[in-house]
């Protein structure tokens, strides 16, 4: 062994979504025994020069006698995470001469090490997966790493303990692997189970068909979250692009990327005492939110008045952007979060203001206040806001449901394809000039909403939501112009703005 002698290992951490490339820098020189580690790294990377001693030392190398530094660069960017466990004992063999250089040349060292010297999975995979292509290197991480290398056609090289950094030795499977967080599967809910409720599951058909935010209100009991647990079931399984930006956002969050490779769609329903952190994304280090988590999918938010009025506010400009852009003092970073809202509440305190079947006890001024928690800008992010009453009970027993979500989805599917087509977008992200043009209003559609729009004082991005569905409307009709009918129909599920006059 070399008393001497210095290294450089390439790797990565994680920044946002992406694994920005850091330069591991090794340096062994005579003096006293030291292991200094630099480089703004975070505790679980200070606390790397443990458990790299002690994996030196179990699989059979030596660990030097000898002043020690370890230099992450670029030295301003803060580092995170306990992947650079990987590349700081290569680095360390490496410039003590007990690995050759050959062994990791041109490669992108990850992954955390166990007190034994067996290799750990870490946070992010996917995106180190990403960034070793990126830089046009061999992986060389724990073999979980695989699936995702041969999808994104990156070379790898599996390193189930730290004695494999030695080709020659034969890959018997000994990794350890980090038991994922478990993400909760949504069971496909079936339409045919809602009773009752037709205008609720005609606008939960457009909303899926064309990506629009949607609010039930309604008192206890009438339904809204069993139409909103039905959403995803109406939409289409994630394609190929889709599946790969959701896994990168599970994987870096340590959450079970496995349903959302299959293509299926997330479904988030955090509790409403979720901190503002919590549902928009940050701490330290910064991790994704549930509006990130639920990205290609649908975010529920029940009980939307009793979220913190700041965690509401938070989410207008990702429901109009699509992303979540979190400003820190060392810098931006932005998650992607292009997410359907389904938002559910009741009308008031007590919950049965205008029901026909329980007197409401709250004041006028009570039902304002507890309304006012909401905030006019975000109800007017609302594409859909529908009143959802009770179902008589004599019609839940002799009554059938709605059509099955089977024969409701073809229907669906071609609505949301047709406006790809036409636009390369969902309906409930066209601007307000491509709204315009995307909605050939014909015949007397124009004026009927020109007069609402008069009537009720709505603003421009009211407008534009109206003519979103309209074009929604027409695309499950399968017509190429938007008629009066449309218009009228996306009048008729903004009921809150007409009821609020």
């Amino acid at each position: 062994m070399r008393t001497g002698g210095q290294a450089r290992i390439a790797t990565g951490t994680i920044i946002g979504t992406n694994a920005v490339a850091v330069e591991v820098q090794v340096d062994v020189s005579p003096g006293l025994p030291a292991f200094h580690l630099v480089g703004l790294g975070d505790t679980a990377v200070q606390e790397a020069r443990e458990r790299v001693r002690a994996a030196i030392r179990a699989t059979g190398f030596t660990f030097p006698n000898a002043r020690v530094v370890i230099n992450l660069a670029p030295s301003p960017l803060r580092k995170h995470g306990t992947g650079f466990d990987l590349p700081i004992a290569a680095g360390i063999l490496l410039a003590t001469g007990q690995v050759d250089y050959s062994t990791i040349e041109r490669s992108y060292l990850v992954g955390e090490l166990s007190l034994d010297g067996r290799l750990r999975s870490v946070p992010g995979i996917l995106a180190h997966v990403m960034g070793a292509r990126g830089c046009n290197r061999v992986l060389l991480a724990p073999a979980d790493a695989g699936l995702y290398c041969s999808a994104l056609n990156t070379e790898f090289r599996p390193i189930p303990s730290l004695r494999h950094l030695d080709p020659a030795l034969p890959v018997n499977g000994d990794a350890e692997q980090v038991a994922k967080v478990r993400t909760e599967e949504v069971t496909p809910f079936d339409l045919a189970d809602v009773v009752g409720q037709e205008l609720a599951v005609r606008a939960l058909m457009i909303a899926a068909a064309g990506g629009h935010h949607t609010m039930f209100i309604g008192p206890p009991g009438s339904g809204k979250t069993m139409l909103a647990r039905r959403l995803p079931g109406l939409l289409q399984p994630l394609s190929e692009a889709e599946a790969l930006e959701t896994a990168l956002i599970y994987s870096i969050s340590g959450l079970d990327e496995e349903p959302y490779v299959r293509g299926t769609r997330p479904f988030r329903a955090p509790h409403h005492s979720c901190s503002l952190a919590g549902l928009i994304g940050g701490g330290s280090p910064p991790r994704p939110g549930e509006i990130s988590l639920a990205h290609n999918g649908v975010l529920f938010l029940d009980e939307l008045t009793q979220f913190p009025p700041s965690a509401l506010q938070a989410l207008r400009q990702p429901m109009e952007d699509g992303a979540v852009t979190l400003v820190r003092a060392e810098g931006r970073i932005t998650y992607p979060g292009k997410f359907s809202l389904v938002a559910a509440c009741n009308p008031c305190p007590c919950g049965y203001a205008g029901d026909t079947q329980r007197l409401c006890t709250c004041t006028p001024q009570a039902v304002h206040r507890y309304m006012n928690r909401i905030g006019g800008p975000l109800i007017d992010r609302m594409d859909i806001h529908l009143r959802v009453d009770r179902v008589d009970p004599t019609r839940l027993l002799s009554s059938g449901g709605a059509a099955p979500t089977a024969d409701v989805e073809p229907i669906i599917r071609r609505a949301r394809l047709a406006a790809i087509a036409r636009q390369g977008k969902p309906n409930s992200m066209l601007t307000g000039k491509e709204a315009r043009s995307a909605c050939r209003l014909k015949g007397r559609a124009e004026e009927a909403l020109a007069q609402h729009a008069a009537r009720y004082h709505s603003s421009g991005r009211a407008i534009t939501k109206i003519l979103r569905v309209s074009r929604t409307c027409a695309d499950i009709a399968d017509l190429p112009d938007v008629e009066v009918e449309h218009v009228q129909e996306a009048l008729m599920l903004r009921v809150y703005e007409s009821s609020d006059q």
